[in-house]
């Protein structure tokens, strides 16, 4: 199954996890849209920003990735001595992860937060909750702003996000790690319906499957850090609820540890 033909849907398999996809998501968002030419480009780039802040606000990501960190140090320690391992390229492993550490230690105070010093940022965070509300007449000094040079937006941009690369650059790496932690297997939905069951002493973390688009069909999945359940849908041409597929569906499946 090439990785170019396939659609992969991904299951977090705790909250950290999720938050952390998340975010992703949102980083990859705000990097495509803030090195676009146009005012709309500008305008969604802030738009994701402002969720970025959001989840900053409810989350202490800073300890949390730190847990993390440590968490995945402590395996790979763990795994150290053991047979067949190639212990230069887990050291390396362990190095990139104790360099990330330090920088997130050296951060004082709640990430992003600085953002909230610039007048303008904070007046058009306030607008944003109301659909439509950063228009020309009720934003003039915003609209003033999309209206300027590029490399003043794209200096202001820089200087709003600065304080999350370093976060950015931690996540990516975890969740790369968690992602390629296992081999996948290949396994079939017999009348689009799947179940495993997850090994409780293991620190399973991410499910993973992976269709060929070839297939008419979506993973849904569902369950918990024992139980997932995987059902593979076909879309609705109208407007019902899209229904199970009765097909035996081939998919590939990685359980990701660490």
């Amino acid at each position: 199954m090439s990785v170019n033909n396939t659609i992969t849907y991904e299951f977090p398999l705790s909250e950290r996890v999720r938050v952390f996809i998340r975010l992703e998501q949102l980083f990859h968002q705000f990097i495509h849209f803030s090195s676009g030419k146009t005012v709309a480009d500008q305008r969604a780039a802030i738009s994701v920003l402002l969720d970025i802040m959001s989840i900053f606000r409810r989350n202490d990501l800073k300890s949390e990735i730190l847990k993390e960190i440590d968490r995945q140090a402590g395996v790979l320690n763990k795994i150290a001595s053991s047979e067949g391992v190639d212990k230069e390229k887990l050291q390396n492993i362990l190095d990139q992860l104790d360099q990330i550490s330090k920088k997130l230690y050296a951060v004082t105070g709640k990430i992003g937060m600085n953002i909230m010093e610039s007048d303008l940022f904070q007046s058009i965070a306030q607008r944003s909750s109301i659909p439509g509300g950063t228009c020309s007449f009720d934003l003039p000094e915003y609209h003033y702003w999309l209206e300027q040079d590029e490399s003043i937006r794209v200096k202001d941009l820089e200087h709003w996000s600065g304080p999350f690369i370093d976060i950015h650059k931690a996540i990516d790496f975890i969740l790369n790690f968690i992602r390629n932690s296992r081999s996948a297997s290949r396994e079939v939905a017999a009348a689009g319906f799947f179940q495993i069951s997850l090994d409780k002493s293991q620190p399973f973390q991410l499910i993973k499957v992976s269709l060929d688009k070839s297939i008419p069909c979506f993973a849904e999945i569902s369950g918990g850090k024992h139980r997932c359940t995987i059902r593979f849908m076909n879309p609705s041409d109208d407007d019902k609820r899209p229904a199970q597929s009765t097909d035996d569906i081939p998919f590939s499946l990685t359980c990701c540890l660490f």
